[in-house]
């Protein structure tokens, strides 16, 4: 067996000697691309094997076997031509028709996932270096598959420090204890409306395949009921393989803006049961994205948008787990009519305060988990306070944040007492302090850091007052 570690650290030395790669989103792109051709190659020949009449929707001469396969195949300048001139334009404009006047998902999939890609690399020689060094690994090989499937989420953690990509890795801890505690099942519809790299899907596949998924029936259940989308391209191309790794043959991901959508429009068809996700915060949308929703929840905050258009999408009855940072839990004019909106339609029966450094270092903002389910007002929501590991002051990339941690949690969970981790607050308190969400710990005393001038001249009073009296004090043992 491979050690897939030590290839992918080869991968990433052998790029570096490439000119044209530049940094760790780079680096990381142009081994995506590749690992998607390299996934999609292996799972064409499991089909094959399989079913006699499959055909793959990627023409003969662009499959990884062609031009990859061979290690000692085109190198150097024929290379570069080839991967520039032709497999970049070919899969780009991919034939999509199934040939009976409907559209093969599959083929759809990959023409997305290369319209938004780039190739980087500038010497072909290198490209061959790469495609052979990939050729190592196996993808439908169980054991090569499981192990990839690790790098794989060290190559998402990368994300977190190639420039912007770390919004769209959320901590494996965090997903799959939130997934755990909403408990998806088989034939409920799953959505993450900004799904990323696809955290929260695959964590909502692992979850009802130990459960529910006994035959291949099951699994195309499963594939039918699971959705997401994403707006950028290298995230997008991540995900969809991601899932395919998970054995999503034709993963239900789209490319685009899910806040660029009429939020009137969102039927009774477009309903699902469980949605996990954690939409983009502290961004503004683009321009005119805002005018797809009522009047009075127009605004250009991006959380703000994603919580209207998550409790549009649930239906009544279904339940949620959502990332929100302060910054909407708190606020008045639109942000105040959105959580009062919020907390009419849905009962939010529980809120997870996390530690400002959980998704460090791509942000430092102080982050809340939200439990929610559609169709009843909320009458109290418990609070529990997630608190940092003993001798540990933050979360950093060497020392993330860990699912062991929130044994704590979910011990509480079906038996809520409040205690120093974990309050109440009823509707009408929340109601009458603006539908404010901020609400303290009260079991733990704050100093206060910051008085208006008033109590700021009563100190400097009250400190002269006490300097005289020593002044005195002193005086009188002198004399």
């Amino acid at each position: 067996m491979p050690n897939i570690s030590g290839i992918i650290k080869t991968l990433q030395n052998i790029m570096r000697k490439d000119a044209g790669v530049s940094g760790d989103a780079q680096r990381i792109e142009q081994l995506g691309w590749m690992i998607t051709l390299k996934v999609l190659d292996d799972k064409d020949a499991e089909m094959e094997l399989l079913n006699d009449d499959f055909v793959s929707v990627i023409p003969e001469r662009l499959r990884w076997r062609t031009w990859a396969g061979d290690t000692e195949g085109i190198t150097g300048d024929a290379m570069k031509a080839f991967v520039d001139n032709e497999l970049f334009p070919g899969l780009q404009n991919l034939d999509v028709s199934d040939g009976a006047g409907g559209v093969n998902k599959r083929a759809v999939l990959i023409r997305d996932i290369f319209a938004g890609t780039n190739n980087y690399m500038k010497n072909g020689t290198i490209i061959r270096q790469v495609v052979n060094k990939l050729n190592e690994i196996d993808f439908n090989a169980s054991e090569d598959r499981h192990t990839f499937g690790d790098i794989y989420e060290s190559l998402l953690r990368d994300l977190q420090s190639a420039g912007n990509y770390g919004e769209f890795y959320t901590p494996r801890a965090v997903t799959e204890v939130m997934t755990e505690i909403v408990n998806p099942r088989l034939g409920e519809k799953v959505l993450d409306p900004a799904c990323g790299t696809g955290g929260f899907l695959t964590s909502a596949i692992e979850n009802i395949r130990a459960k529910d998924v006994h035959s291949v029936e099951d699994l195309k259940t499963l594939e039918n009921t699971i959705r997401g989308q994403e707006l950028k391209p290298l995230p997008f191309m991540l995900c969809v393989t991601n899932l395919i790794l998970h054995d999503i043959e034709v993963p239900n991901v789209v490319n685009g803006d899910s806040l660029n959508r009429e939020y009137t429009s969102i039927g009774a068809k477009d309903k699902v049961d469980v949605i996990l996700a954690n939409p983009p915060f502290g961004a503004s949308v683009s321009d005119g994205v805002e005018t797809n929703y009522p009047t009075q929840f127009r605004t250009t905050e991006s959380a703000d948008l994603f919580l209207l258009l998550m409790i549009r999408y649930l239906r009544d009855g279904g339940r949620a787990a959502i990332v929100l940072p302060d910054g909407s839990l708190t606020g008045d004019g639109v942000k105040e009519r959105i959580r009062e909106e919020f907390l009419k339609v849905c009962n939010v029966h529980t809120i997870v305060r996390l530690p400002n450094s959980v998704f460090q270092p791509y942000a430092s903002v102080a982050t809340n988990l939200l439990f929610f389910t559609k169709g009843e007002p909320t009458r109290e929501i418990w609070y529990w306070e997630h608190k940092l590991p003993s001798g540990q002051k933050a979360y950093s990339k060497t020392k993330p944040i860990r699912k062991g941690e929130f044994a704590s949690l979910k011990e509480w969970w079906n038996n809520r007492i409040e205690n120093g981790q974990a309050w109440k607050a009823d509707i009408d308190g929340i109601r009458e302090n603006g539908f404010n969400l901020d609400i303290k710990n009260p079991f733990v005393k704050e100093e206060k850091i910051s008085y208006n001038s008033s109590e700021l001249l009563n100190m400097l009073s009250l400190s002269f007052k006490k300097s005289n009296e020593l002044i005195e004090d002193l005086k009188r043992d002198l004399e």
